[in-house]
């Protein structure tokens, strides 16, 4: 029989509420500053992939013994480029960056919560999790266990090669951050219930390269069975004027000429012998030729075919989706420019891109005054940037899936901050703080009754969507109804503002105009 006191000590292990038993070993967080939530972060979700692992697909994290301390974030992965808005709280770029988050409610019943799986954005090259504007914390105060994690990016996670195709028993390269975002998705199906979230309930959302990836998740045979939600927030891995998916081979041949031009081989031995530095160096080189972008690409494996031809199959995954973008994603080109934009150099860039169909484009972007110009081109250039890849893979999903549909727009205008001005409206990645209730992490912002208004109202459609595959359910007081998108609804389209109401779409036409000129996406 044990002693009293070495008794009450066993028994008081054993119900730690900070300790939470995973399939590789025991990990320990820490309550966050108002107690009701448990921080679990730097979580390792695979092994770490270097030396011979740089560009494998992940592997399973070793086991260990004891109870791990997850109070901090883990490294964020090697970073090509930066955006200055991007503020992190790590430790600092490793290659060793494999590891995730979880905050979950305190005293959660096992499996009782629906799960949010975040991935962030960064024009895959740049991103981490450990952004205060990403702190899971207060979602998870809405009864929802909230994931992030960290994945491989720019030439570190997408860099294909003929010889790293060969040594692959599924003939692929490249997209090891996809893979990366996967894995992560599987540990949480096999490890979340013991964090109290609902392994059958599981929904993944994501910010502009994180929404592209979503559209991806949701394609590829690797994932699309884990995940019965999915949110997308500014883009889809359709057409886009940024961030394209080449076919496989097309990144292996602009990736070996690479190789030979900066380092003067391409033996992939000798290119896994070279430092992190050195590899991000020369991909950021302004040299003649200039470096590819390192991006996803069709490798016939986890995108076993595009993106588009995937959905337009009826292969991707069913389920009910919530997508959108912002009003003005990248309207700050245009009233932002050195040079004012007016209805005469207007309609001359676009004959010059469009040709004959110019006067259709005129139709829809319309520009016979200088003011009018201005605000077409602030228009066409946030379409073009991101809006119509997030419309088309919309229009996918309705066309050929199976669960309700629902779109946003945030219509809200920025009151500005350190780093955007309030004159660019809803930017790019306005939406993110919003989600996550994070308004109070921006710099040197004067946050407005109508942000926190907006914030919990977002909050309460994100999380709902998660617990339900409803906006909607349950009903909240003063909650605007949310309609489903499509045909028969007259594509509602929710605007989420100071006063957020849902009506059809008006801009509809813009949309099928540029699918009728830009088709499916081009390599």
């Amino acid at each position: 029989m044990l002693p009293a006191a070495l008794a009450f000590t066993v028994l008081a292990h054993a119900s730690n509420p900070l300790q939470v038993k995973t399939d590789k070993g025991k990990v320990e967080g820490a309550l966050t500053t108002d107690g009701k939530v448990v921080a679990f972060k730097g979580i390792p979700y695979a092994a770490p992939p270097v030396g011979d692992l740089r560009w494998k697909p992940p592997m399973p994290a070793a086991k260990w013994s004891g109870a791990k301390q997850t109070v901090d974030f883990g490294s964020r992965c090697i970073q090509q480029s930066g955006y200055p808005d991007m503020i992190f709280h790590d430790a600092g770029e490793s290659e060793d960056c494999l590891t995730l988050n979880v905050w979950t409610p305190k005293g959660a019943k096992p499996g009782s919560l629906p799960v949010m799986v975040w991935i962030y954005g960064g024009g895959f090259v740049s991103g981490s999790t450990s952004e205060a504007r990403q702190d899971g914390q207060f979602l998870a105060l809405r009864d929802v266990v909230v994931v992030s994690m960290n994945y491989r990016l720019g030439i570190i996670g997408f860099f294909a090669h003929p010889e790293l195709t060969a040594e692959s028993p599924h003939h692929a390269s490249g997209n090891y951050g996809l893979m990366d975002q996967a894995a992560a998705i599987a540990w949480v199906k096999n490890n979340i219930k013991s964090f109290g979230g609902d392994p059958a309930n599981i929904t993944i959302f994501g910010e502009s390269a994180g929404s592209f990836a979503v559209s991806a998740q949701m394609a590829s045979p690797m994932a699309k069975d884990l995940i019965q939600k999915a949110i997308g927030e500014s883009g889809g891995a359709f057409y886009s004027g940024g961030l394209r998916f080449p076919a496989r081979e097309v990144s292996e041949k602009a990736n070996t000429e690479f190789a030979q031009n900066a380092f003067h081989t391409t033996s992939l031995a000798e290119l896994r012998k070279l430092s992190a530095g050195d590899l991000v160096k020369a991909a950021n080189a302004k040299s003649d030729p200039r470096p590819p972008r390192f991006g996803p690409n069709v490798d016939g494996y986890f995108l076993p075919d595009s993106v588009p031809n995937i959905y337009a199959a009826g292969k991707q995954a069913h389920v009910p989706m919530l997508a959108g973008w912002n009003a003005d994603e990248a309207r700050a080109e245009v009233t932002l420019a050195k040079e004012k934009m007016t209805a005469e150099r207007f309609k001359t860039q676009t004959e010059a891109e469009f040709g004959a169909d110019a006067p259709r484009f005129f139709e829809v972007y319309p520009a016979t005054t200088d003011e009018q110009a201005i605000e077409s081109a602030g228009d066409f250039a946030s379409d073009r940037f991101i809006v119509f890849s997030t419309w088309r893979w919309l229009e996918a999903q309705v066309q050929t899936g199976e669960a309700p549909v629902y779109r946003y727009r945030l219509d809200l205008g920025s009151p500005g901050d350190k780093f955007h001005p309030a004159a660019i409206g809803a930017f790019h990645s306005d939406d993110i703080e919003y989600v996550f209730g994070t308004l109070d992490s921006r710099q040197q912002i004067n946050v407005r009754p109508e942000d926190r208004k907006l914030s919990d109202q977002i909050q309460t459609y994100w999380t709902n969507f998660a617990r339900s595959g409803d906006p909607n359910k349950p009903k909240a007081a003063g909650l605007p109804t949310w309609p489903t998108y499509n045909a028969a609804g007259s594509w509602q389209v929710m605007h989420l503002d100071a006063d957020s109401d849902a009506r059809p779409d008006n801009q509809r036409g813009r949309y099928l105009f540029l699918d009728s000129v830009w088709g499916k996406p081009k390599e």
